[in-house]
Parts: structure tokens; sequence; C-alpha cells
């Protein structure tokens, strides 16, 4: 993406490091940018990328990522992070079905089961949360998987927005309805 097609949003400052001699703390880079679902922040820690968020409000977006990642030292990315920025809307915008960056995908292992299976759900295609808690051999923890779709940080990455109710409506998504509604009208082209 050329570097005048990156929009971008604007940001707060980051969150003071903390000094203390006898606490190493994790530190992870943010930066924002525009795509045409709107704001979208993209955060990676040394291992991955490991926050994709959506929104309509830059602020609340990295106020969501201080509260995530609460433990450890948030700050803006470096120039070179904008390549990241840049090749995570480049795959929100297309028809991809893989981002090639690397991944850290923090969560119990339960979720972890969950995210596995919502990324078997193939492109363009839904399911309900009772038929995704059924393919896991779960059926009775449809809502603990209701749950874990609304616990993933990787926004489109990790598909949370192909799952949908028994009857086909669209139902909540940690970023938003109209942003779900977006995602699925975008992938059924």
């Amino acid at each position: 993406m050329p570097k005048s097609a990156l929009k971008k949003a604007p940001r707060s400052q980051s969150i003071a490091p903390n000094n203390s001699a006898d606490t190493a703390r994790e530190i992870i880079q943010y930066d924002i940018g525009i795509c045409s679902f709107g704001s979208v922040l993209v955060a990676s820690s040394v291992k991955g990328v490991c926050a994709i968020y959506l929104g309509d409000h830059p602020d609340a977006l990295v106020d969501e990522l201080k509260i995530s990642f609460r433990n450890s030292d948030i700050v803006v990315g470096s120039a070179e992070f904008e390549k990241t920025l840049a090749e995570v809307i480049k795959f929100i915008q297309s028809n991809k079905k893989k981002l090639g960056l690397p991944l850290d995908v923090r969560g119990t292992e339960f979720q972890q089961r969950v995210w596995n299976a919502l990324c078997k759900i193939p492109y363009g295609k839904t399911i309900s949360y009772t038929e995704l808690a059924l393919s896991m051999g779960s059926a009775n923890a449809v809502r603990a998987v209701a749950n874990a779709c609304a616990a993933n940080k990787l926004a489109v990455v990790i598909p949370c927005h192909r799952v949908v109710r028994s009857n086909g409506d669209v139902s909540g998504y940690r970023w938003g309805k109209k942003i779900k509604q977006r995602l699925l009208e975008k992938e059924s082209r």
C-alpha cells in the first residue's frame, strides 16, 4: 500500500513505562489507521500481532488495548511498525484468507480451541454458535463458545464475525454489529 494511501487516525500518547527495577514488563507497540470499516488499531509483541481492533473512535480502541494488556507497557509503534499496520489494513480490505504476519494469539485452552474452529469456517460462509459448539464436540458449551468469540483480540484474522444466531440473524460483535454486517457483506461478494 503506497504511503499516501495509508490514512492515519489520531491517537493517544503512549503509557508511561513501569520503571520498577525488579519488574520486566512486556512492550506492546501499536499504531492506528483507517480502513473501510473505520479506525483500525494494530498491536504487536515481540512474538507477533497480538491485537487488531476495529471501531469508530481511535481513543476508545487505545483504551481497550490498555485494558487488555494492562500488565504491559503500551507504546506507539515506530516508523517501521507502519508497515505492519499497512499489511493488516491491506488484509482487512482484501479477499485474502490469511494474514502473512506472525501472530501472538493469547487465550485459555478453550478459547484457543474455539478460535481454531473459527479459522476453519470458509471465507464467505457463516455458522451458528450452536453449530460451532457442536463442531468442537462441546454441544452444551454454546454460551462459552460465544464468550470465547467475544474475547477474540484479533478481529478479522480470527473470523468470529462469521458466527451468527441459529436463525441466521447477525448477532452481537465485539467491534459492533454494524461492522460485523459489513464484513459479512464484503465476504459474500
